[in-house]
């Protein structure tokens, strides 16, 4: 593994030999760098570095918005390209759920290689609020055709909103949290109950 340093005052992570005379996050001067050791298993941070679940949360967090905002077009300019504005609200609407899916796969990956379990509490809130956006998508996607992308249709992409709002929110306090140590552990293991420098010695 390459040689990391990290900046003291902001906490930037980066490989020793890519470091500039200024901290490229925050533009302190390299003395404030320290060596860094990674506090996890190489094979837990090469599939957390894939970014799996930031790339589909990206897509889904796309269409949430923009589904309500091609039916608020369509309402207030319905002579302005109504095909294409229609065309990309129905594919929206359609795309959507599979979206939501493939977003709480990798949310659940995510959740088990960052902390091991999906029962702490806010991966619980989350794996809930997860579930409510996927059913509302659903039932956005059946009710959707039947009254034309009307109002039911409005009314069940903010709620889908506001549900992805909230799940942005805890995933941003989650986004840097992990737990140290290798994974996955068998049971009885005596690594398991090592510290993280015992762990990766």
């Amino acid at each position: 593994m390459k040689e990391l340093v990290r900046c003291r005052p902001c906490g930037y992570v980066m490989e020793a030999d890519k470091l500039g005379d200024v901290c490229p996050a925050c533009g302190m001067p390299r003395k404030v760098f320290e060596p860094y050791r990674e506090k996890v298993s190489l094979n837990r941070l090469r599939l957390l570095n894939l970014d799996l679940h930031p790339i589909a949360i990206h897509l889904s967090q796309a269409l949430v918005i923009a589904i309500p905002v091609f039916i608020f077009l369509a309402g207030i300019f319905p002579d302005f390209r109504p095909d294409v504005i229609r065309g990309v609200l129905v594919f929206s609407v359609f795309i959507f759920p599979f979206t939501l899916v493939l977003a709480m796969i990798t949310g659940v990956i995510d959740g088990l290689t960052r902390f091991k379990t999906l029962k702490t509490p806010l991966l619980k809130y989350k794996i809930l609020f997860s579930i409510i956006i996927v059913s509302l998508s659903i039932l956005m996607m059946a009710l959707g055709p039947r009254e034309d992308y009307g109002i039911w249709t409005f009314v069940l992409s903010i709620l889908c909103l506001a549900a992805g709002v909230q799940l942005g929110l805890w995933g941003k306090k989650l986004i840097n949290v992990i737990l140290p140590g290798t994974y996955p552990q068998k049971k009885g293991n005596r690594k398991a109950s090592a510290t993280p420098e015992q762990t990766e010695a």
